[in-house]
């Protein structure tokens, strides 16, 4: 297994001495791979889903060493406030993390991105997953293939730009190109994904949209 000493994810597992939480697994690698390829009779997991448990894993290992509530549903709200576009909520939160002694400002920096774990499972633990069978999903693939073609040419033109000297630290910036479906009659905006998986874009024109397409 090759262990990228750059890696972020790793660099956040050493720092907070995140360890397996299943006795199956020695490492928290193992079981990230596990539950990334559905080892074990587990159910696979996708890179956003994997994420969001990585990054909440973390969340509840600080949480109980500064002795604060981890109930799930605790966890869940904190974390989607972290990573959520409100910046008022995410800075007063990380301000009442702050009055707690949890630094709440670094954890929110520690957590990793889906393309950052994406990049782990693949390039740095050399995981294989093999390919689904159905061949019903080709325009999922295609948007997928479409935002890594956009990943790297992004990467090779901020290299370009680092040696430059325009960006400083940009051939190491982590780049997450994302596919953002807009409401035709609200400033609602959601990541393809997140529509594909509920089958609608906005809650709250959705069914309108729907009467005037059966009208």
């Amino acid at each position: 297994m090759a262990v990228n000493s750059g890696c972020k994810v790793d660099a956040v597992i050493d720092k907070y001495g995140l360890a397996s939480t299943d006795p199956v697994y020695d490492t928290l690698d193992d079981g990230l791979l596990a539950r990334w390829t559905g080892a074990d009779d587990r159910t696979e997991m996708g890179y956003r889903s994997l994420t969001a448990w990585f990054n909440k894993r973390l969340l509840k290992q600080v949480y109980t060493e500064h002795g604060r509530e981890t109930l799930d549903t605790r966890v869940d709200s904190d974390y989607d406030t972290l990573r959520g576009d409100d910046d008022l909520r995410r800075d007063e939160l990380i301000e009442r993390l702050q009055a707690t002694g949890i630094p709440g400002a670094s954890l929110h920096d520690d957590m990793v991105s889906w393309g950052t774990m994406r990049t782990h499972l693949n390039d740095c633990l050399d995981g294989e997953k093999e390919p689904r069978k159905a061949t019903t999903n080709w325009e999922q693939e295609s948007v997928a293939t479409a935002k890594t073609v956009v990943e790297r040419k992004a990467e090779t033109a901020l290299s370009s730009l680092a040696k430059k000297g325009d960006i400083e630290g940009g051939d190491t910036a982590e780049i997450e190109a994302q596919i953002q479906l807009g409401c035709p009659d609200c400033p609602t905006r959601v990541p393809f994904d997140v529509a594909l998986e509920r089958g609608y874009v906005c809650k709250q024109h959705r069914s309108a949209n729907l009467s005037t397409h059966d009208s």
